[in-house]
């Protein structure tokens, strides 16, 4: 699909009417020079910078949009919105497994419960994922297709349909869980503290007095620590 030019369409004349041309194509404003043809112009121009993927201007005739085209979509604004983490979950469900058997010309108004159960089997035969997490990449998935009804590109019976895919259950052939999270006991903590670095026994004995959760303890950060209320104490306040 042919990219955009780094400068809005300009506004033009047609006969009568005004026009701004997308991909070769004209797209119709109203009369030339009414206020209302220049309104259309800055809102199209508006809504050209806030989505600039030509993807999103297609007519709905012409918007036959594949499944490869709505994940580059995605991952475009999963770039630019995530966090890495949750942008390298959203890469490993599209390049390992959604693109890997729909990444041809197959369309998202195709893409029913069937083929979505299809593309869970496989991480679940990949042997990779518990059951949890595929049940929680599956639900990504319909979340991607979710973006593209926001954004027109999938049809909203699509993503209702997809909805309908009930979770895998406990048991069920073929998956796996991964055994629970025991507590480890104070007195593991107690002796192996002395064997630690000092940040990493501090971390860790700051965890366990005030119940934090290890990714809220890597999070910190000394500019997010106030010692300076003089009253003895230390408060903690995150950026975000």
């Amino acid at each position: 699909m042919p990219k955009l030019n780094t400068r809005p369409p300009k506004y033009c004349r047609m006969n009568k009417y005004a026009v701004v041309y997308l991909n070769g194509k004209p797209r119709y404003l109203g009369l030339y020079g009414s206020p209302e043809s220049k309104v259309a112009y800055s809102r199209f121009v508006a809504e050209l910078q806030a989505n600039p993927n030509p993807i999103f201007f297609l007519s709905a005739k012409e918007k036959h949009v594949t499944v490869r085209e709505l994940t580059a979509a995605f991952l475009d604004h999963a770039a630019a919105s995530f966090d890495y983490k949750d942008y390298s979950h959203c890469r490993v469900i599209v390049l390992d497994f959604l693109d890997k058997l729909y990444g041809d010309n197959f369309p998202v108004e195709d893409f029913k419960p069937r083929c979505l159960k299809l593309v869970r089997e496989e991480m679940v035969q990949s042997r990779r994922f518990c059951r949890r997490i595929v049940n929680r990449y599956t639900f990504r998935i319909i979340s991607i297709f979710a973006w593209g009804v926001e954004h027109d590109l999938v049809p909203e019976a699509i993503w209702r349909a997809l909805k309908a895919v009930k979770s895998l259950r406990e048991g069920e052939e073929g998956t796996f869980d991964n055994e629970e999270r025991e507590p480890v006991s104070d007195d593991i903590i107690r002796r192996t503290l002395p064997f630690m670095p000092p940040m990493l026994r501090a971390m860790i004995q700051l965890q366990r007095i005030l119940g934090m959760r290890p990714n809220e303890i890597f999070k910190m950060r000394v500019g997010d620590i106030d010692t300076t209320r003089g009253n003895g104490l230390w408060y903690y306040v995150p950026g975000s």
